[in-house]
């Protein structure tokens, strides 16, 4: 689909047309009458000649480009589907101290969970179409990284630069579920939905996990729990005096509390001990919450006014150019 954003500047094309005519009709009234110009026709004429007759057209044309170029032409790259209301979605994810364990294998290398959630949640955030995603971190604190939006190219940015330790070492699982409500209550929505992901028991925060789910319940907010990492202990890098080393700890999930909480939101309980089976929830969440909605045509555009301004710039400095140099004339 091609179109212009601004066409009101095509009206300038009018006003060259218009002088360019005037200015012809005054050349042809006026000449002057001499006795025989007969046999004249027959000289011919150098290239160069030739050629000067094309540097007043290089200056019209540089106008007519410039013109369109500031009337902006676009081309319809892609259509998608915006749907008028959609899931609220809020990421609820941990950054606790217990997220460094090496347990997790991409591409053959061995990586901390975090980086494994953060490559499954990316594919997972590019293929909601319309939905509002907002993101909570929690470690002995939570707060909104991010409120509901459905600016997904924003979403992965933030998601690609979160930290451990960022939101503390420890784990408030209720303060998430809490904050992740009063995130679900800025927009309204026919379907709101947390993914609650964690690696730990909670064991800081203000509000319980037990009288946050009650509120959860209350407001029908369904919460999908996933436990993430393996059972037992899990090889952490630390520093030591002769440099790194692979130290084995033990990770304390609290799965029974998990389960409970997606058992009373009427959500579902899913636990992740590598990136496949982690994959596989996602890809299993992605496909239970579908809204079926009213929708409308958006078309993402390409501005092409950079190639006419370009071309428009260098047909007016080629004329100025050649008008001054091989082709200059004295009065």
């Amino acid at each position: 689909m091609f179109r212009f954003a601004s066409p009101v500047f095509l009206l300038l094309l009018l006003v060259i047309a218009m002088i360019l005519f005037f200015k012809l009709r005054k050349k042809s009234s006026n000449h002057i009458k001499v006795p025989s110009l007969k046999g004249t026709d027959a000289i011919s004429r150098s290239f160069m000649a030739r050629v000067s007759k094309v540097i007043p057209l290089l200056k019209i044309l540089s106008l007519i480009l410039l013109i369109i170029a500031l009337a902006r032409p676009q081309w319809g790259d892609r259509k998608i589907n915006v749907t008028t209301q959609g899931v609220n979605i809020i990421l609820a994810l941990d950054l606790s101290e217990s997220m460094r364990a090496l347990d997790f294998k991409k591409d053959n290398k061995i990586v901390t969970r975090l980086e494994a959630v953060k490559t499954v949640v990316q594919e997972f955030i590019m293929k909601r179409e319309g939905d509002r995603i907002g993101m909570v971190v929690f470690g002995s604190n939570a707060f909104t990284q991010l409120p509901l939006t459905r600016d997904y190219n924003t979403i992965s940015f933030i998601l690609d630069r979160l930290k451990i330790g960022a939101a503390g070492p420890r784990t408030a699982i209720g303060d998430a579920i809490g904050i992740s409500l009063k995130r679900l209550e800025d927009i309204k929505s026919k379907s709101n939905i947390i993914i609650l992901l964690t690696d730990g028991k909670s064991n800081s925060g203000e509000l319980s996990p037990q009288d946050a789910t009650k509120i959860a319940v209350q407001r029908k907010v369904k919460i999908y729990t996933i436990g993430v990492g393996t059972k037992g202990e899990a090889p952490f890098l630390v520093d030591g005096i002769f440099g790194q080393r692979y130290v084995y700890q033990k990770v304390d999930v609290d799965l029974d509390a998990l389960k409970k909480i997606a058992k009373q939101t009427s959500g579902s309980f899913f636990e992740a001990g590598d990136l496949k089976s982690l994959e596989k929830i996602y890809e299993m969440i992605n496909k239970l919450e579908k809204t079926k909605v009213d929708v409308e045509k958006w078309v993402e555009y390409k501005e092409w006014y950079p190639g006419f301004l370009m071309a428009g710039l260098m047909s007016f400095l080629m004329g100025i150019i050649l008008s001054n140099t091989r082709f200059l004339r004295i009065p």
